[in-house]
């Protein structure tokens, strides 16, 4: 019997020995073609996003100089451009098509919408629309991959994947932290399961992270924190309480949110005639509100700068939540595109400073970031890559408090969310409602 036992670890031994020098075909290592391809796909991804993040650079240098009751006349302008391409060239959809595009249709987003789109948007946000490029990004981007995984002649999961690969990588692009959008690509598709589509979880950090080396070696954005809140240790338990109550207020101004735009979606779909004369009058509202509260143009991106280092005082700090909430609603509502990710992050803002000036002594980094991150994962379900995400872009690093407030404002957000595509079926909100 011995001798039997000994021939075949001889030859398992010489078989590994010539896989290490590549003498045979087979590869000894966990890596495989796969992941090549997602590091070509997030790194084509990057590419066009450093594209459209320094063209959208340029347009929003000229148009933001204009400022004031000149808005009222460039700010319609700009909705008839955008309302004049969405007519002619297709309605691109907004994130709501992309979710129920991951659902119902394996996974495959159409490219044909991204000429509009990306007009579109540009014009929308340069202009000074209330919306971020984050959902122009994940459009284009995973319909890049769904054209990867055709010319591949993928199906079922492996296609799904290579989409939420590539949208995934037009979202870290941005927001410059691989994991967290690596898992914001997975968790906006479900209002309560977080991630279904796991087996795209590794696909999606590989081209993540091949996405953000390239935007960051091209753009220099992404390295370091892109907000610089006040110092922050964590060294009292009596911190999560507070996170936790920063968490129902930051669910409560989402429930207030959500109202607002429900309103002003029934309210722009009662204009008549084509998209161009809701955009138009949509430019006219952003820019009413932007000549009264300037900070509310734009999607917050710089605009949080100024919350952060000018002494505001509480009113106004809660009106301009109050203006921005408005000015998202009717950006989005409007017809204009773009993603409100950042400009909730930015209302979450100044609810928490309000509040870190109405009671002294609270550490105002604490109530700010806890307070985003609970707006965040209450209107977009998104309450793990929310706490991945506002540590990474704030360099918040005992990361816990933002999970607790993430986790509360998750929790106590309505059953039926504002993307209602998350619940898949018609049948989901019945079941939800009965």
């Amino acid at each position: 019997m011995l001798p039997n036992n000994r021939t075949p670890t001889n030859q398992t031994q010489r078989w590994k020995f010539l896989q290490l020098f590549g003498l045979v075909r087979r590869n000894p290592l966990f890596i495989s073609r796969w992941v090549l391809r997602w590091v070509v796909v997030g790194t084509v991804c990057g590419l066009f996003a450093s594209l459209y993040w320094n063209i959208l650079e340029l347009m929003t240098h000229q148009l933001g100089r204009f400022e004031g009751v000149s808005l009222l006349i460039v700010m319609p302008i700009a909705g008839l451009i955008v309302g004049l391409v969405i007519h002619f060239l297709g309605n691109p959809g907004e994130i709501a098509v992309i979710v129920d595009n991951i659902h119902f249709r394996g996974g495959r987003l159409d490219a044909r919408k991204n000429p509009a789109m990306i007009l579109a948007s540009l014009v929308s946000i340069a202009a000074g629309g209330s919306a971020g490029p984050e959902a122009p990004l994940v459009q284009v981007t995973g319909s890049f991959g769904t054209w990867v995984g055709d010319r591949l002649r993928l199906e079922g999961e492996e296609l799904r994947s290579t989409s939420l690969a590539a949208m995934a990588a037009g979202f870290t692009a941005l927001f410059g932290a691989p994991l967290g959008g690596a898992m914001f690509a997975l968790e906006i598709l479900h209002h309560q399961h977080i991630i279904e589509y796991y087996e795209a979880l590794m696909p999606a950090i590989v081209s993540s992270c091949a996405s953000y080396l390239v935007f960051a070696f091209i753009t220099r954005l992404g390295i370091a924190p892109t907000w610089h809140f006040p110092q922050y240790r964590l060294e009292n338990i009596d911190d999560f309480a507070l996170a936790i109550v920063f968490g129902i207020i930051g669910a409560i101004v989402g429930w207030i949110f959500m109202a607002i735009f429900r309103s002003c979606d029934r309210l722009l779909a009662m204009v008549p005639g084509p998209v161009y004369v809701r955009t138009t009058l949509a430019g006219l509202g952003l820019g009413t509100l932007a000549a009264f509260l300037p900070l509310t143009r734009y999607f917050g991106h710089e605009e949080l700068e100024s919350v952060l280092s000018t002494n505001f005082s509480v009113a106004f700090l809660l009106i301009l939540a109050l203006g921005k909430m408005a000015s998202i609603s009717v950006t989005v509502t409007g017809g204009w595109r773009g993603g409100f990710i950042i400009p909730l992050f930015f209302t979450g803002a100044c609810i928490g400073k309000a509040i870190a000036i109405l009671i002294p002594g609270l550490n105002p980094a604490l109530a700010m970031i806890c307070t985003m991150a609970a707006i965040n994962s209450a209107v977009t379900r998104t309450p793990i890559s929310t706490t991945l995400l506002l540590s990474k872009l704030t360099n918040f690093s005992p990361f816990t408090p933002i999970l607790f407030a993430s986790l509360i404002g998750f929790f106590l957000a309505p059953k039926v969310p504002l993307i209602a595509s998350q619940l898949k079926s018609q049948q989901s909100v019945e079941e939800i409602q009965s």
